[in-house]
């Protein structure tokens, strides 16, 4: 979740926000999730905790924001020379990242605190930057659209993380961009 409305973009709000997402991430590492609180986040961060209540409101909207955070790709996807083995090499880091035991965290938290929604259209803009950044690179290979491959690679990817007990294994993310790849090919004639 975004701080709370009334918050100053930068200066001041950024240093504090960046404070206690890593007070956050480092008490997430050294302790259990139960025994997180707020004051506890707020004394690492060193600023009060009702300056963290204000801007986040309560413990679940906090991890949202810093979980959505951690979606965000902060490199390039890889480059493999192919449209295929761009969206497929990018899909399987996705599946792989989401399927782990902190990527499932990860999930939960924003969407357990993301009450307006905005986290996880956070998320999503992230997962359709990547896509878009492959997509660009090769216009005059039939591409499909980003929300197709949001919808066909992405979903079902997250649809089998969150509510099925057959996590995705290796393969499963590049066989759904073939099959949104081998939709869009012309027939052979």
């Amino acid at each position: 979740m975004t701080p709370l409305d009334g918050s100053r973009p930068g200066g001041r709000s950024a240093r504090i926000q960046e404070a206690v997402h890593t007070a956050t991430k480092e008490l997430l590492a050294a302790t259990s999730r139960d025994d997180l609180t707020i004051p506890a986040i707020a004394a690492r961060a060193g600023v009060n905790p009702t300056t963290v209540y204000r801007r986040w409101g309560d413990l679940p909207a906090l991890l949202s924001d810093v979980a959505a955070d951690r979606f965000r790709q902060t490199e390039p996807p890889a480059e493999t020379g192919s449209l295929e083995g761009d969206l497929a090499a990018w899909a399987e880091q996705f599946r792989e990242e989401m399927a782990s035991g902190p990527g499932r965290s990860y999930v939960a938290d924003v969407l357990a605190g993301d009450a307006t929604g905005d986290n996880a259209g956070i998320c999503s803009r992230y997962a359709a930057d990547s896509v878009s950044i492959i997509v660009q690179r090769f216009p005059a290979a039939h591409a499909p659209a980003t929300e197709d491959v949001l919808d066909r690679v992405v979903a079902p990817i997250l649809y089998r993380i969150l509510f099925t007990r057959d996590r995705p294994t290796a393969g499963y993310a590049a066989g759904l961009v073939s099959g949104l790849l081998a939709d869009g090919r012309p027939e052979a004639g």
